[in-house]
């Protein structure tokens, strides 16, 4: 019998494993789990090499995944002023004065809809509190941004534009730009322009970033882009220089326009992969957001928005859908209104029985009694983030509810409901939209926030699981992650408390005794 490289003991073990769900000791060799038990049946496999770590009675659980992250793009989103505590216009005057300069420009990010009081985006509101410079700010959502009336003009935007995807250069009465930019293609006319952090910066912050997210139990991520394609030479250079702190999953994105050529490339793409990366699946787009109005729902918002998918031609979205999926490529669909849910739902429905489990839908803010069920019946995975329903109130006073209204806004994030009518419910931040913390998103789960604070919760042991085996299951990796068993992944979270019965308070707080990432130790012990 070979050595083991680390043995675990002094723990609770939560295996999630049906086979033998609790231990309390665990072996790992070669990045796998090799012995699972109590310390008696992992004492063979010490030898001379091998770290022996006493957890002192922490629960050990499988390493926690995010199962919807931007950690690449999230860099150049991130960079510039931290908006994100901004709550009213008088902060945002007040914060753009001080902001620093990134090459001349006033960058910023995180801005909450809500701190326009109700107001219409507009430029006006924030132009004499930059100096003439130009600004361009991401509101959280990351679906929309404010421009400044010099960055308008660098972009040479005079008027609205059309667009092939769902996008929109809103104007004002008389056809001039308010600076508010609705989706990707109109926000990238000035996001192109703004500065970047330089490759070496990207790279150290990157490490930065993940190691902080291990800190806090994480041991990988499925990332929900590929940025602008250079993010495999990227990774590269990271595990050229030293290793990654997390697993990383990726799925390039599929844009309305996409032809046979275009998918041809993103199948081409997957399996793509280094030491801990690999691009595996594509992300499609099928709405925006509440608060951009784009958000595509069964009945216009209060403005009369929103009735339009982000594909001008659903069925164009489901053909890019069937075909990757005869390839056998798995996608994942941003679907935040019940219009886009049912089209996803149907689309993966046509595609028959083989597709179970392939397909997943990001999330999920609103969705009807009659669409609940379909999940499970049909087999599609339920990816959600509990820390978004922060952004809106119980009251429904914030932008999110009032667009949807009190009905709507009823049925907000129903993740419990989801678990309970079968579905496989895959959990996640979707950082830089939310921190990245993973404790944050296990309390909220057991404790929802704003408009969804009505709704049932998830119990501990669910909350677990989202980022753990069914993050596994909505990944495809079933077989060989989000369990404690001999033969897969050494991917382990050592918490303080128990995350399956401490409170939310509690579980929001407690420190992350180890984390591990492939056999490798990320966070704790040295």
């Amino acid at each position: 019998m070979p050595a083991a490289d680390t043995v675990l003991t002094g723990a609770r073990v939560r295996t999630l494993d049906p086979a033998r769900p609790e231990a309390g000791a665990v072996a790992l060799a070669g990045g796998l789990v090799v012995a699972v038990g109590h310390e008696s049946d992992v004492r063979d496999w010490r030898g001379p090499g091998t770290r022996v770590i006493d957890l002192g009675g922490a629960t050990l659980a499988p390493g926690l995944t995010d199962a919807h992250s931007h950690p690449v793009w999230g860099i150049e989103m991130s960079t510039g002023a931290d908006l994100t505590a901004v709550r009213d216009l008088d902060q945002l005057r007040a914060a753009l004065r001080t902001a620093p300069r990134t090459g001349g420009w006033v960058l910023g990010w995180g801005l909450d809809h809500n701190a326009f009081g109700g107001r219409p985006v507009h430029r006006d509101l924030i132009e004499d509190s930059l100096g003439g410079a130009p600004a361009f700010l991401r509101l959280y959502d990351g679906h929309s941004a404010l421009a400044s009336g010099p960055a308008l003009a660098a972009a040479g935007i005079t008027g609205p534009r059309a667009f092939a995807q769902r996008s929109e250069i809103v104007c004002d009465a008389d056809g001039a730009p308010t600076g508010h930019l609705v989706e990707h293609a109109a926000m990238a006319l000035v996001g192109a322009l703004a500065p970047t952090p330089p490759p070496a910066e990207r790279r150290a912050r990157l490490v930065e970033l993940l190691s902080a997210m291990a800190a806090t139990g994480l041991t990988g991520a499925h990332v929900m882009d590929l940025g602008d394609g250079d993010v495999p030479a990227l990774l590269s250079t990271v595990e050229y220089e030293g290793h990654l702190p997390l697993r990383l999953r990726l799925a390039p994105w599929c844009m309305p326009g996409a032809d046979e050529d275009t998918l041809a490339e993103l199948i081409g793409l997957q399996g793509q992969r280094g030491r801990h990366w690999q691009v595996g699946g594509v992300k499609l787009f099928m709405d925006g957001s509440v608060e951009g109005g784009t958000a595509w729902l069964q009945h216009a918002d209060c403005h009369g928005q929103g009735t339009e998918a982000f594909w001008p031609d659903p069925e164009a979205y489901s053909r890019a859908v069937r075909l990757l999926d005869a390839a056998g490529v798995r996608t994942a669909t941003h679907a935040i209104g019940d219009a886009a849910v049912r089209h996803v739902l149907d689309t993966v429905a046509s595609l028959g029985p083989r597709a179970r489990m392939r397909h997943r839908i990001e999330h999920i803010e609103t969705v009807p009694d009659d669409q609940l069920a379909r999940f499970a019946e049909i087999g599609v995975i339920a990816s959600m983030q509990p820390p978004h329903t922060a952004y809106t109130r119980a009251d429904h006073t914030d932008e999110w509810s009032k667009r949807l209204g009190d009905e709507r806004a009823g049925r907000a994030w129903r993740c419990r409901d989801l678990r309970d009518a079968g579905a496989v419910l895959a959990l996640g931040s979707d950082w830089p939209i939310a921190h990245h913390d993973a404790r944050q998103v296990l309390a909220t789960a057991l404790r929802p926030r704003g408009a969804a604070s009505g709704g049932r919760a998830l119990t501990g042991l669910m909350a677990l699981e989202g980022m753990t085996s069914h993050a596994a299951l909505a990944a495809g990796e079933e077989a060989v992650a989000g369990r404690i068993a001999p033969g897969l992944r050494a991917d382990l979270t050592a918490f303080t408390v128990d995350p399956v019965t401490a409170g939310p308070d509690e579980l929001a707080q407690a420190p992350v005794r180890l984390t591990v990432s492939g056999g490798r130790i990320t966070h704790g012990e040295p």
